[in-house]
């Protein structure tokens, strides 16, 4: 979905006015360092929701940020196009790129930074088109539905592993089942060579420990290993995704470079791993605490499809989309939005909005069901729709239904309210979900 973790990183830098951080920090205005913010940000930011559709919020006492935080408008900007991705795509543009400092703080050298500030999900029309157009041809449900049956042997075999990682009966779901999944099954897809795999494997649980010590040492590593697999499938074509961007790329007559191939990776790996890992661990944690939710589901495998929407709803892992910049003055409920200012459409409380959804604090399995069309915003909206929301239902719908078939007696080790979380801002990530595992119920692979 998101790479690296969404946040607003600053204002655009436009010659002509100075944005909205030159007004002082107002008392009334929240601070979206504080602490409620982090630890319970369906409650801090629903608050802003009913205070106003466009709120103006504060990272520091310099810098301010438009919080829109209303399901219709949250989804009304996430497709217009008078609100851009990129900063660089504001007319009058000057001085460095804002997200830089981000990247930095993440650890990554400066060789590493055009790999996560030119991707699809960082571009804006037309680039984003020849881009995306690419990545779909490649990308295709043909391709993701037919690796179904692997995803269930992947988590099979995971799970039947957990045992011998408990301490007294109780193991660490997140580090050992919900992480390991996606990152195995995004290999398989890809077609990561086995002997490159323990490098995705570190760089995931690099990214899970925010470490930037560490990330600045195994991004480059990683980077490096996508080169050497792409010039290894130019010479010997393969049928995983590496060779179908690589024929795409070849394809299209627009010369696109080595490198924005090893991009187009790099954010698939994110998309299709970060925050599947996540739906898994935080909608595990929400199907134990709602135990009349969990029983409906076991009764009847038929929610599982619904069942991830309503999580990706109700407890979704990107609180904040990916932040936007208004590339031209935009009036929105009669605040004045200026061009190069920041924009963070509000994903937690637009999918908590009450004028959207009855009782939206409930968790309700049955909730989608049937729906034709989108019911939430957890995959953002509009062009920058997630690439990888196709693979992140399938890998939550064969996660879930293994789990229990697994472990029918899994509860929680600890009080839910102690779960530990990520300090990420803009997700809602665990560091750890000890669960007490019970009988492990050995069966066979199915798919």
């Amino acid at each position: 979905m998101q790479s690296p973790p969404s946040r607003p990183v600053g204002s655009a830098n436009v010659t002509d006015h100075p944005g909205p951080a030159a007004a002082p920090l107002s008392g009334d205005e929240p601070d979206l360092t504080g602490h409620e913010f982090q630890h319970d940000p369906c409650r801090a930011y629903g608050r802003l929701r009913e205070q106003g559709p466009v709120v103006r919020g504060w990272l520091s006492p310099e810098q301010s940020v438009w919080l829109i935080t209303r399901f219709a408008d949250v989804r009304a900007v996430l497709r217009d196009h008078r609100f851009v991705n990129s900063p660089l795509s504001v007319p009058g543009h000057t001085g460095p790129d804002p997200r830089k400092p981000m990247l930095s703080a993440l650890g990554l050298p400066e060789r590493i930074h055009p790999y996560f500030l030119r991707s699809v999900v960082d571009s804006d029309p037309p680039g984003h088109t020849v881009l995306r157009g690419l990545v779909s041809r490649a990308f295709t449900a043909r391709r993701i539905r037919a690796l179904r049956p692997r995803v269930a042997q992947i988590a099979d075999r995971l799970l039947s592993e957990l045992p011998g990682y408990a301490e007294n009966g109780v193991a660490d779901l997140v580090r050992h089942f919900a992480y390991p999944l996606p990152i195995a099954v995004i290999c398989e897809l890809v077609g990561i060579p086995e002997p490159d795999r323990p490098l995705w494997t570190s760089w995931s649980e690099d990214l899970l420990a925010l470490d930037p010590g560490r990330l600045s040492t195994s991004t480059p590593s990683l980077v490096d290993s996508v080169h050497a697999a792409v010039e290894a499938r130019r010479r010997c074509p393969t049928d995983d995704l590496l060779s179908g961007l690589i024929q795409a790329a070849d394809g299209s007559g627009g010369g696109l470079a080595d490198g924005d191939i090893v991009t187009m990776v790099l954010i698939l790996v994110l998309a299709g791993h970060e925050t599947t890992a996540h739906l898994i661990s935080n909608g595990t944690a929400a199907l134990l605490g709602h135990p009349d939710q969990l029983g409906a589901l076991r009764a009847d495998p038929g929610l599982l499809p619904g069942a991830v929407e309503e999580l990706m709803r109700w407890c979704g892992p990107v609180q904040l989309a990916r932040t936007r910049y208004a590339a031209e003055d935009v009036d929105l409920h009669g605040v004045r939005i200026r061009r190069g200012d920041t924009v963070q459409c509000v994903l937690v409380s637009a999918n908590h909005d009450p004028r959207q959804y009855t009782a939206p604090e409930r968790l309700d399995l049955t909730r989608h069901r049937g729906a034709s069309a989108e019911t939430h915003l957890g995959f953002e909206h509009g062009i920058h729709f997630c690439l990888g929301a196709p693979l992140a239902r399938q890998e939550g719908e064969v996660a879930f239904h293994a789990l229990w078939e697994h472990f029918p007696r899994l509860s929680l080790a600890v009080p839910r309210d102690s779960l530990e979380r990520l300090p990420a801002s803009g997700g809602w990530r665990l560091a750890r979900l000890p669960l007490r595992l019970g009988p492990h119920a050995f069966r066979t692979p199915s798919g």
